[in-house]
């Protein structure tokens, strides 16, 4: 049975993951392959292993990327990004050449700034493949502003985000020349850090009811998210945060990030979007995207995966500067090779479905 058919999109099954992960934290739930996902993970894995083995390619690939990013003009870019680049909304950015364009925003549907103008603004875009496969649909956003509190949950709530994968820390640690250092701070603290604890944004509270930290240094929350006043029942959200990817750069090892997608490729696409965010939104955000939305693809039949330039594309049309450096882009190829291998061998160690 494939990975897609054994997933159900029900909120009980949501509820009742939650329930097992303080039992899975350290070791995330596999699934087996059936015979033909065997043969597909098994084909992309040597087309990646061989790409791997001449990092030319890969090195030519970026540089085409970055190509085709220069062709699109500062004037295209204020055509593309009215409603970021209106006054009203600029103290919303935490970066001023990070913007969503309009086509593909996330639009706030209840704000609390009601001016026309506003046009229920948040620094978000909705990122996805064009699959035929039931792949995973993103929500690319940056770290929120401590001003944008309440439309970051606002934007949770409207858009049922089953999970909120943070790649940032809230404050990084830099050194000049090895005299001189500083902080400098990449994400506002927008949720309660330890179980118990719960915040109020606007009309929204948000409570922490369960922590774990993991081997690979991932802190998982499970949060209660509530509007006050609303019938509807509180949504369930799973924070995942990895602290330890730094800004510009990339893991030592790939063990977290797939730790990650262990932890959600199991959820249902139906649920909602993935929520993605690092600090600006577009570099580790963009990078574990791709490597989440080739697995999942491959996963489900749709062997178009391999072409990562395509999905990196796809993407870069969707939210500016999405994976940012070479690095990034060969973090990508070693993350899912890794996690082919992994799937492969564990599905001829007798995990194998028949």
């Amino acid at each position: 049975m494939d990975a897609g058919n054994r997933i159900s999109a029900s909120s009980s099954s949501l509820i009742s993951s939650f329930k097992s992960f303080d039992l899975l934290a350290n070791s995330p739930p596999k699934f087996s392959l059936s015979s033909d996902q065997l043969q597909r993970c098994s084909r992309a894995l040597k087309f990646f292993k061989d790409k791997l083995q001449s990092p030319e390619i890969i090195s030519r690939e970026f540089r085409c990327l970055q190509m085709q990013d220069k062709r699109i003009r500062p004037s295209d870019m204020e055509k593309m990004c009215l409603v970021a680049l209106d006054q009203v909304n600029l103290s919303k950015n935490r970066y001023r050449d990070v913007i969503p364009f309009d086509i593909n925003r996330v639009v706030l549907k209840l704000s609390k700034d009601h001016r026309p103008s506003v046009g229920g603004y948040i620094n978000a875009s909705f990122v996805q493949t064009p699959s035929l496969a039931n792949a995973s649909r993103f929500i690319a956003t940056q770290g929120p502003l401590p001003h944008t509190f309440e439309d970051f949950w606002e934007m949770v709530i409207q858009n049922r985000c089953p999970v909120i994968v943070m790649l940032t820390r809230l404050v990084d640690n830099y050194r000049v020349l090895q005299l001189v250092e500083y902080k400098l701070v990449k994400c506002g603290d927008y949720f309660p850090a330890e179980v118990g604890g719960w915040r109020e944004f606007g009309g929204i509270c948000v409570t922490t009811k369960w922590m774990k930290t993991t081997t690979s240094s991932l802190e998982l929350r499970y949060l209660e998210v509530s509007k006050a006043e609303s019938e509807e029942p509180p949504l369930l959200v799973l924070h995942i945060q990895y602290p330890e990817w730094p800004d510009n750069g990339v893991p030592r090892d790939t063990s977290a990030v797939r730790e990650i997608f262990k932890q959600t490729c199991h959820m249902s696409p139906n649920l909602g979007p993935l929520l993605v965010h690092c600090s600006a939104g577009i570099g580790r955000t963009g990078t574990y995207c791709t490597i989440h939305d080739a697995l999942q693809r491959i996963l489900a039949g749709d062997m178009s995966a391999l072409d990562l330039v395509n999905t990196v594309s796809v993407f870069r049309f969707q939210r500016v500067g999405m994976v940012q450096t070479k690095d990034q882009y060969l973090f990508i190829h070693s993350a899912v090779v890794d996690e082919l291998e992994d799937l492969i061998s564990y599905s001829n160690a007798g995990g194998r479905s028949s």
